[in-house]
């Protein structure tokens, strides 16, 4: 029996935290062997990107022709893109083929750093957006998809998932880190309903990486078989899971990591 396969298309973190090394390690903890295609470097640590610079978009599509010829991928993560050209490339990559997409609209980096231009969001929300199985965006990069402001609540959260699946998106993730209160609540908006999953807002700034982890489960749940609900629903366990050990990891002096192995490293 052959091991489940996806894809992150996404780009580098150098510090090890989010991107395409947040996802590798996603999918491997969760038994999902990952291939990847990097759309970026980024020059970065837990305090600050410094640099970033473009993978081409010949580079993107050779990449994407060379794992799509040889491996039997079951799901796709999209996540930091990089400019519109990126953008271009990946939706002709993607064009034809039926496997799940995942896509993260990253736009802002933990440490408050610019990863797409804002050209290039109109080309997210316009070409890819319609391909997307599952777009996971925060309030504020709903509302820049929108042109509104951030979603308050959750019957806002409600309404701007369904505006985004009005633009193409089959389903939509509210996710509601970026609110107040005690409790984070996250909504799943598909044509089916609403389904809300709740977790207690943790007092740790060690959330780095926490969209492309929590993407990046959805996409291995998919790729083992899961129907989404339930790929959903196992994913926020996970970075449930991953945030509650990422004080134990100490890793930097800014926003630390999640614990993408806490379930398989020795406690201490």
């Amino acid at each position: 029996m052959s091991v489940a396969i996806a894809l992150t298309i996404a780009g580098s973190d150098s510090g090890g935290g989010a991107g395409i090394q947040a996802d590798l390690k996603t999918f491997s903890a969760l038994g999902v062997f990952g291939a990847s295609v990097v759309t970026a470097l980024t020059a970065q640590n837990t305090r600050a990107v410094t640099m970033v610079e473009a993978a081409g978009p010949a580079m993107i599509a050779a990449q994407m022709a060379a794992v799509f010829d040889d491996l039997d991928i079951r799901a796709v993560k999209l996540g930091m893109l990089g400019d519109s050209r990126a953008i271009e490339a990946v939706a002709q990559g993607l064009a034809g083929r039926p496997v799940p997409v995942v896509l993260d609209p990253v736009m802002i980096a933990k440490s408050g750093d610019t990863l797409l231009p804002a050209a290039a969001i109109a080309s997210l929300r316009d070409v890819l957006l319609p391909q997307a199985t599952l777009v996971t965006p925060n309030l504020p990069e709903a509302a820049r998809l929108l042109d509104c402001a951030p979603a308050r609540g959750e019957d806002e959260m409600a309404e701007q998932g369904e505006a985004l699946r009005a633009l193409g998106a089959m389903s939509v993730l509210m996710k509601g880190g970026h609110a107040e209160g005690p409790v984070c609540t996250d909504l799943l908006v598909t044509g089916q309903g609403i389904t809300r999953l709740t977790a207690p807002r943790r007092n740790t700034r060690n959330t780095h990486g926490t969209g492309c982890t929590l993407s990046a489960a959805i996409a291995a749940g998919l790729a083992q078989g899961q129907a989404l609900p339930q790929a959903v629903a196992g994913a926020h366990r996970y970075l449930q899971g991953a945030i509650v050990a990422a004080d134990r990891l100490c890793v930097g002096h800014g926003h630390g990591p999640v614990h993408h192995f806490h379930a398989l490293w020795p406690h201490g």
